[in-house]
């Protein structure tokens, strides 16, 4: 072969490598989450979520799924250094994330200035916008649709004067604030308004005015493990009335924590934590099933909390617009990066483990109240109770 020939064929060869190369990137998750400190009852569980999602689509239109992910330490300034770390050195296309709600906060206002999607896995308030878009979304239900879901049992069994105890932060806020719009359309009376952190190892003092205000039931505006607290002080004072949560509280730590003291707790949760009691014609039974299947498969043991499933659903999420981002633009690039939002808020009834997703501009929830069950703790164990 003479070197003109070769010279051609090398050329050739190249030139379809090349090709091939920026035919193929992979999609780059980075999932900021708490393995340490303390909310990692609820990051942990969302790091096994993520890696269910691995075991049920590891690529997305041929294109394979890279995750990065990162230990915030449950910590908010962590969050958000850790988000730019990951926007701008590791150069991802899509960010979810994290444990808590203040550190979700923070890492969808870096996102957002730089233009990238998260896909957000706790309750948001409110959303930054740059230039007149947002950025972000979340697969978790509304804080309105959580809570009002309880009240409206609160109702139902008739109670009249409610107290409340929760976080003093904005999940605590989210709690406290959706529950009196709810409790004021019903006519029920939010009697108390006690906060504490998630870090504190006592609530003595904020349980002592709960009980003064003679409550008829009590809203829990806490979540994993920090959750518990309420429940163990107030049955230390001798309190045995009905204490209603979120879906915040379903977790094995909280139930190990809690005992005896949480027996009989009401909580709004999104249908599969009784994925095996709903009837077939559920939207979300299928998948529902199908996540506990990958997450037996990734993590050697059954799913046992609410968390992780959020996770999982935004995995469906990412895999749904991904998709059609992928016709648009290339990994890496902020076209794609583009393209995954608009895609993302292009989502339309895709089941999800928690609920049903129809992603708007006009909301950064993807929900309706399919999303929601009210579970009751029995020896132990969440049941299906309306």
């Amino acid at each position: 072969m003479s070197n003109r020939i070769l010279k051609a064929a090398l050329v050739a060869g190249l030139f379809a490598s090349s090709a091939l190369s920026s035919a193929r990137a992979d999609i780059t998750v980075g999932l900021i989450t708490s393995m340490s400190g303390p909310v990692s009852s609820i990051g942990i569980p969302y790091s096994k979520g993520i890696k269910a999602g691995q075991v049920y689509s590891s690529e997305i239109g041929g294109e394979k799924i890279k995750v990065i992910e990162l230990d915030d330490t449950s910590d908010i300034s962590n969050a958000s250094k850790l988000a730019r770390k990951l926007i701008e050195e590791d150069k991802v296309d899509v960010l979810i994330g994290t444990a808590g709600a203040p550190g979700s906060a923070a890492i969808m206002a870096v996102a957002t200035e730089m233009k990238v999607p998260v896909i957000g896995i706790t309750p948001v308030s409110t959303l930054p916008k740059n230039d007149g878009k947002t950025w972000a979304m979340t697969v978790v239900q509304p804080a309105s649709d959580m809570v009002g879901s309880v009240v409206t049992e609160m109702k139902a069994e008739g109670l009249k004067n409610v107290a409340f105890i929760g976080f003093s932060d904005s999940w605590g806020d989210l709690v406290y604030n959706n529950g009196k719009a709810a409790a004021d359309k019903l006519g029920i009376n939010i009697v108390t308004n006690e906060r504490y952190g998630r870090a504190d190892t006592s609530v003595s003092g904020q349980v002592l005015k709960v009980i003064a205000s003679h409550p008829d039931g009590v809203l829990n505006g806490g979540s994993g493990t920090g959750g518990a607290l309420p429940y163990t002080a107030l049955a230390d004072r001798g309190y045995r009335g009905p204490i209603f949560g979120t879906p915040a509280l379903i977790n094995p730590d909280f139930v190990r924590l809690a005992g005896a003291a949480a027996e009989g707790t009401i909580c709004s949760t999104g249908p599969v934590m009784v994925v095996d009691q709903l009837p077939d014609s559920n939207p979300s039974k299928k998948i529902g099933l199908a996540f506990k299947e990958a997450y037996q498969k990734a993590n050697g043991v059954p799913s046992n909390d609410g968390f992780s499933a959020y996770a999982f659903d935004a995995w469906l999420v990412l895999n749904d617009a991904g998709k059609r981002a992928l016709a648009k633009a290339k990994p890496g690039t902020p076209e794609f990066r583009s393209a995954l939002r608009d895609e993302i808020y292009n989502v339309h009834e895709l089941a999800g483990v928690h609920g049903v997703y129809n992603f708007t501009e006009a909301s950064p929830y993807g929900t309706d109240m399919r999303a929601l069950v009210l579970v009751k703790l029995q020896g132990g164990k969440w049941n299906f109770y309306k």
